[in-house]
Parts: C-alpha cells; structure tokens; sequence
C-alpha cells in the first residue's frame, strides 16, 4: 500500500474512532438518570438539603418517641439555648473550611476572648460597653495570627491551629489565674446574651437570636457578595481563582480574620449563658464546631456547602442528645450516635463529589 494510501486509512480509522466516542457519549447524554442520580445531583446542588431532610426525620422520630416532652415549647427552646454557643462558633469554623481549611483553635479563642472582656471589666475597671468592643477586636486579632501563619510562612492550618490551640489556652490560663470570673461583679452588657424573651410560648435567650440573625447575614454574605464568591471559588480551586484574579492570600487572611471576630462574638454569648467567664470552658469546642459544619454538609475539601447547612446540622447535634437523653438513653450512646452521624455525612459528601466524575 502506497503512503498516501496508509494516510487515507489512517484517517479513516480516526474518524470512526472519534465518531464512536461521540456516540458513547451523545448516548451517555440522552439516558435517562436513576432516581439515585437524581439525587446525588440535587443534593450536590443543595447541600443543606439532606441536614434539613435529617433534621426532620429526628423530630418525627423523637416526636413518636416522648410526645410529651420533647414538643413541649420549653424543650425545643432548650435545644437552641444548648447549641448557641457552639453553633455561633461554626459559623467561623464554617467560612475557614469552605477555603479548605481547618481552625482547631476555635474554642481555645472564644475562651480567651471571653476572659479576656471579664478581666477587662472587673479587675481593670474598663466599663462593659468599652470591654466589650475590645474583646471583639483582641478575637480578630487572634485570627489574623493564624490566617498570617498561613498566607505568609505557607504552613498548613492544621498544624497553624493546632499550635495556636496549645498557645491560645496556655495564655488563657495565664491571664485569669485559673481563677473564674462571676457574673455578679461584671457589668450587665456583658450578661446581656443571657435574658431572655417571650416568643409565641417558648423563651430565647438574645443570644440565641443573636445567632439566627448572624446566621442570616452570613448566609446572604456567602451567597450575594464578591468576597462569598471568592471564599468558595478559593476552596474550589485555588489555582484557577489565583488565575482569575483572585488575591488567595487576602482571602484567607480575612476570613481568618472574620473567624476571630465570630468567635469573639461567640464568648460574649458564652458569657451570658453561663453567667461567668471560666477559663476551663469550650474545652471540645473545636471538634463540635467541626461536627456541626460536617454534618451540615460543607465538605471538608473546601468550595461545597454553607451556613444553612451548618446550623441544621448544630441543631441536629443537639436534637440528638436531648432526644436521647429525654428517651433514656446513657451519655455513652449520645456520643456514639453523634460520631455515627459524622461517618455517615463524611461518607455521604464523598458520595456526592463524585457527581460528573
């Protein structure tokens, strides 16, 4: 066969090749998808969809369970009170994760911050409405050590916030003494989170409200600002965002920051819900925190889920162990529960990632 007769056939056989390969796939296309192809897409769509659809499940269940009790509208304000706290810290924890990141010294601040107010106001006399705002700046600040660990020596965050974690509560112990400050002798700003409201039969403290309400700023921040745009897209893909313009380093740096500020906000809450500041609270914050974002939904590699679902999921938490406590059930199998829900939303988000894989 003559050179340009091998390149002729040579030709040909390419064609037919790629035409086949565009068959597979025009007919891959037009296949009709399976109901569980349905939803694996939906819920990579909407993350916070299958911790509301949980969420659900648990009330009807604990509902049949104790209807007595557990709809009573003193109960269900109960479980918001419980998750306040650690549910205001999530939102932080929720921003650093959607970057691909972790913060586990999120607890480690939120304490020091909330000495650091109390001690403001009783032993150095500063009054609460000045004490306060400076709590909120020195939780910023303990942030941005931790976001410019990361953007400037490049060290990974979870050996950043793993030392800050041991740094932060060293400090914390330093300052307060070990010694617990009472809320009798602080001023009532400070005890503010504390009081509690009347709404349609059930009574929420202001910080529970406090939360729902940041939560709905930061659900609106996420979804209809350039910076929530640029949180995921850097948690997605951090080269393609670099390439798109897209400072990776500011990022970082200022949602480190933000989370500072949140956490700060979440010891003023502490605050008043305990009615003190301790320094040996929040002690597990950091893995509850973590807990509430994974159940949520947010994927732990960072650019999939949101606040939505991180509040499902800290209500979730703590649905979980007063349903069970109020069914009976021992401390042991509540913890065990919860870790089962964590290997269940881990599990179910890489299940989800491989939509269009």
């Amino acid at each position: 066969m003559s050179s340009d007769g091998r390149r002729n056939q040579d030709a040909a056989d390419f064609e037919a090749t790629a035409a086949a390969v565009t068959g597979d796939i025009d007919e891959e296309e037009r296949r009709e998808p399976t109901l569980l192809e349905r939803v694996q897409r939906t819920l990579h769509k909407y993350p916070a969809l299958g911790t509301f659809l949980v969420l659900v499940v648990m009330v009807v269940t604990f509902s049949l369970v104790a209807p007595d009790r557990f709809l009573r509208p003193y109960n269900l304000s109960l479980i918001i009170a419980q998750v306040t706290v650690v549910g205001t810290l999530a939102i932080g924890q929720t921003i650093i994760i959607l970057t691909a990141g972790i913060d586990l010294a999120v607890g480690a601040i939120a304490v020091f911050a909330s000495i650091v107010m109390a001690n403001l106001n009783v032993k150095l006399g500063i009054p609460g409405h000045l004490a306060l705002p400076l709590g909120f700046v020195f939780g910023t600040c303990c942030g941005l050590v931790n976001g410019l660990l990361i953007t400037r020596f490049k060290m990974p965050p979870f050996i950043v916030t793993l030392g800050t974690l041991s740094i932060f509560f060293a400090l914390n112990l330093f300052v307060s003494g070990s010694a617990t400050v009472r809320g009798t002798d602080m001023d009532s700003i400070l005890l503010l989170p504390g009081v509690a409201v009347e709404i349609f039969d059930t009574r929420l403290t202001l910080g529970s409200i406090g939360m729902l309400v940041m939560y709905g700023i930061m659900i609106y921040v996420l979804g209809y600002t350039a910076w929530g745009r640029h949180i995921y897209a850097t948690g997605d893909d951090p080269e393609s965002a670099r390439l798109s313009g897209i400072r990776i380093d500011r990022v970082l740096l200022s949602v480190y920051a933000v989370a500072g500020l949140i956490y700060a906000v979440g010891a003023w809450f502490l605050i008043g819900r305990v009615g003190a500041a301790s320094p040996q609270s929040l002690q597990l914050a950091n893995l509850e925190s973590i807990t509430a974002v994974v159940i949520g939904g947010t994927s732990l590699f960072g650019g999939r889920g949101g606040v939505l679902g991180t509040l499902f999921g800290a209500i979730i938490v703590g649905t979980a162990v007063n349903g069970l406590t109020i069914a009976g059930f021992e401390p042991l199998w509540q913890r065990f529960a919860i870790g089962v829900l964590v290997i269940v939303a881990v599990a179910l988000d890489q299940w989800i990632r491989r939509v269009g894989k």
